[in-house]
């Protein structure tokens, strides 16, 4: 008998994929597979309300992941992108316990690295899962291989990611940023591993492109503990900064003074998500600058790479989408790989269209990356 289309196992689900990033990641694998993509999520009444904007390229799912999807999700759904809050890896393993492809954008290290521990069962059930998609972690990662990739030896490598206030930052992101801002976090640095605090130890940053000159502050970001691995730099770090000097210099002053840690109490923790919500005194550029500091051919070496663009919540759903059409039309090694493991800058660039500026400088001479 013809197989049922339910049977074909060729469905992407984005989940969150009404959401921020998530509406761009579907809009844009609608576009290019419609009808297989469904925006799904707790909320069907906002996915229809999406998926009506869609022209029914893509289609609503109520969907929830705490709860065990039936039999036919699995044998239906190819590929499931990540575009919600953190969840538990117990539906990650489920995903790939059943060949389901996976892709996440979420930048909370300790539940990436949950994720990676799946490595084995991704394996054994040929399925391949992408983490660090997105923006920081995401492009962050590839434009930061692609610098190390100009150097034979890299010693360090600093990351400074600016994010405009004016901005529309999805509640999830923003609820991530404010709960780190009081905590500390282990990094490797030149003085040895130790602890550090998120949004201290300042440093200048120019991120070109007639922004000039930051400071930006050391942040909890995975993109720089994967790097160590999978790039095998001893020393990476990511600081951030927002696009008001007056509201950096009002955290900084904050956090030199203890009073971040009142974000622990779960009022004020919810007031600031609010306040954060409603901030608009901004723009809504976002840049990414990448400083790498090595040796090649015996001549030490300074490469810089700039990314200049605009709408966080749209570079990051780009950058999920490109790999979620690779992840969804190419057969890839089965197992679970940071971004920067299977996909390349210039690729994503010339998928994208170049929907963000990108270009590259070494020891001081500039050029664009293609």
């Amino acid at each position: 008998p013809p197989r049922r289309s339910s049977d074909l196992k060729d469905r992407i689900v984005v989940i969150g994929g009404y959401g921020q990033a998530g509406r761009t990641v579907s809009a844009l694998l609608g576009g290019l597979y419609p009808g297989k993509v469904f925006a799904a999520g707790r909320n069907l009444e906002r996915a229809e309300q999406f998926c009506r904007t869609t022209g029914g390229a893509v289609g609503p799912m109520k969907f929830d992941v705490r709860e065990t999807p039936d039999a036919g999700f699995w044998r239906a759904t190819r590929l499931v992108v990540m575009c919600a809050d953190r969840t538990d890896p117990a539906f990650v393993r489920a995903c790939l316990e059943n060949g389901t492809h996976y892709a996440d954008i979420s930048a909370d290290g300790a539940f990436l690295s949950e994720v990676e521990a799946l490595h084995g069962t991704a394996r054994a059930h040929g399925a391949t899962a992408v983490i660090n998609v997105g923006l920081a972690p995401g492009l962050t990662n590839l434009m930061a291989s692609y610098a190390a990739g100009r150097l034979d030896r890299t010693a360090r490598l600093d990351i400074g990611l600016l994010l405009g206030t004016g901005d529309r930052h999805g509640k999830a992101g923003i609820e991530w940023v404010i709960d780190n801002l009081g905590t500390d976090f282990e990094l490797e640095t030149d003085g040895g591993r130790k602890r550090v605090s998120n949004f201290s130890d300042g440093r200048k940053t120019d991120f070109g492109g007639g922004l000039g000159t930051w400071t930006a502050y050391r942040f909890n970001f995975s993109d720089q503990h994967a790097l160590r691995k999978t790039l095998n730099i001893p020393l990476v770090s990511t600081r951030l900064c927002l696009d008001s000097r007056a509201l950096n210099a009002l955290l900084a002053l904050f956090k030199a003074a203890g009073l971040l840690k009142a974000l622990r109490n779960r009022r004020m923790r919810d007031l600031a998500v609010r306040l954060f919500e409603r901030i608009k005194i901004g723009s809504d550029t976002v840049a990414v600058k990448i400083d790498a500091w090595g040796e090649r051919g015996g001549e030490k070496l300074h490469v810089e790479v700039f990314m200049h663009g605009r709408k966080e919540s749209a570079v990051t759903g780009t950058v999920a989408a490109f790999v979620a059409d690779r992840l969804y039309r190419a057969d890839h090694a089965s197992g679970v790989f940071h971004i920067d493991q299977i996909f390349d800058l210039e690729e994503l660039l010339r998928w994208s269209d170049h929907a963000f500026r990108v270009e590259a400088a070494i020891n001081g001479h500039r050029f664009a990356i293609r």
